[in-house]
């Protein structure tokens, strides 16, 4: 297998801004801009805390998943990684879960933006806007990987303007006092309304199963390394830069916002931005922020097309899916595996039709199984890699993991951990229900694959 992943047959057309803009704003999605409200109401000031630990640990991870993609870049990585150094069957999990993730989530991003659009156009049904975001962002991926990468950064640009508006406008609110907000922001307000630990630390602890979640997407840069211009430049950038945007467009964010309204303003089910927005005096901001909120839905929905697209015909070369799975069209993108995850995510207008809205959520809760297994799985890799690379059995990354391999144990204790507290909420316990139940598919799914005649890998 060729070290710059000339074998998998897509074309190299994901540009280096456009990948460069996916690393700063592929982990800012809904969990930010409408989530965070409820998670403040619960956690107090201390949330910037739980952000910051958990990016922490995500830039670890990230810097695992670098090393790898270093030592071998290929848009397979997961489930190359995987086999190659855990196993057939880790490979093979790790692929449908990673697949099965990216379905339910966008099954859940077209639904949200059917809810979305209705703040505009009440008389629209909601499972219209769902049909037509799916189909627009369907044949812009099947149209080529360029396309893909064009939406995908301005659905990114757009992000990120609006945070880092809202930080520099905000902090102009506080430091010049201008504007209606100006007498009353102050950074006081981290530490006021009983502290900075208003509810006790278990309540910040409680919310990194929140905080994970809003990362999810963090680490399918992954992904792009086989259609990327140029892999070994761009993408240790891009890794490198996510200590900085975590720190920037969530704890800074956090701060920020804190301080120019108490905690205490902040509630579940409203976005903490339209409520500072609100504080500054800018007329309209519920509609500024819903059309951000929806760009970050359609972006998800993006990127789950993509992802399960390339994930599918992973698994089709990797035997754990049917073979007519690893072709590519003419424009070089797998054709059919994006067709039939398209399909697949249309359910997600079905499902949320007709059952209600907690059977949805239970669905969903497989993306956090997913994120979490896919997470500790790259890790894994990374630590079996560097003591073969170490024995001088594999060639050496040139991007290598820093405290490794401390900071591998560190990260899987932290993942652990967070699996643990999911089962301390009532909501988040449904995805403890689930994992057994999807093991047992995953289970029954490899023995029968391991009959299939083997596929030969596409050259």
């Amino acid at each position: 297998m060729s070290n710059e992943a000339t074998d998998e047959g897509y074309a190299r057309g994901l540009k280096n801004r456009q990948i460069s803009m996916m690393a700063i704003g592929g982990a800012i999605g809904t969990g930010l801009f409408l989530g965070a409200g409820a998670a403040i109401e619960t956690s107090g000031p201390a949330l910037i805390v739980s952000y910051a630990v958990a990016g922490a640990v995500i830039f670890l991870i990230m810097r695992a998943l670098g090393e790898l993609l270093m030592y071998r870049p290929v848009s397979r990585s997961f489930v190359d990684y995987a086999e190659e150094f855990v196993g057939r069957f880790a490979g093979f999990a790790t692929g449908w879960v990673y697949w099965l993730m990216w379905v339910v989530t966008a099954m859940a991003e077209i639904t949200a933006a059917g809810i979305y659009v209705q703040y505009w156009f009440p008389a629209i049904p909601q499972w219209v806007t769902a049909a037509v975001v799916l189909g627009v962002l369907f044949l812009a991926n099947l149209i080529s990987v360029k396309v893909f990468g064009e939406f995908e950064f301005w659905f990114s640009m757009i992000k990120v303007v609006t945070i880092v508006g809202a930080i520099v406008l905000g902090l102009a609110v506080i430091v010049f006092g201008i504007g209606p907000a100006g007498e009353h922001a102050t950074f006081a307000h981290l530490v006021s309304d009983g502290g900075f630990l208003p509810h006790g630390a278990g309540s910040a602890l409680l919310a990194l199963q929140s905080v994970m979640f809003a990362y999810l997407g963090v680490e399918l840069i992954g992904l792009t390394a086989g259609e990327a211009e140029n892999p070994r430049v761009v993408l240790p950038k891009a890794i490198n830069s996510v200590m900085i945007r975590i720190g920037v467009f969530y704890v800074g964010a956090l701060v920020v916002l804190l301080s120019l309204v108490p905690w205490t303003e902040f509630h579940a089910g409203k976005s903490p931005f339209v409520r500072a927005f609100d504080a500054v005096g800018i007329h309209g901001a519920a509609g500024i922020i819903q059309f951000v909120v929806l760009t970050a839905a359609l972006s998800s929905c993006n990127s789950g097309i993509y992802s399960t697209g390339r994930m599918l015909r992973t698994l089709a070369i990797h035997r754990a899916a049917p073979a007519k799975f690893t072709r590519l069209s003419k424009r070089q993108v797998p054709a059919a595996s994006i067709t039939v995850s398209a399909i697949v995510m249309a359910l997600g207008i079905l499902i949320n039709a007709v059952v209600p809205e907690k059977a949805f959520a239970y669905i969903t809760s497989v993306a956090t199984v997913g994120v979490l297994w896919t997470w500790g799985i790259v890790v894994v890799c990374q630590m079996r890699y560097r003591r073969r690379s170490d024995r001088g059995e594999l060639p050496v990354s040139q991007f290598r993991m820093p405290g490794a391999p401390w900071t591998g144990y560190l990260a899987l204790a932290f993942l652990a951990l967070v699996v643990v507290l999911l089962g301390f909420g009532e909501d988040t316990r449904v995805a403890l229900y689930v994992t057994p139940v999807v093991a047992v598919v995953i289970g029954a799914g490899y023995l029968l694959s391991r009959r299939s005649p083997e596929v030969k890998e596409p050259v």
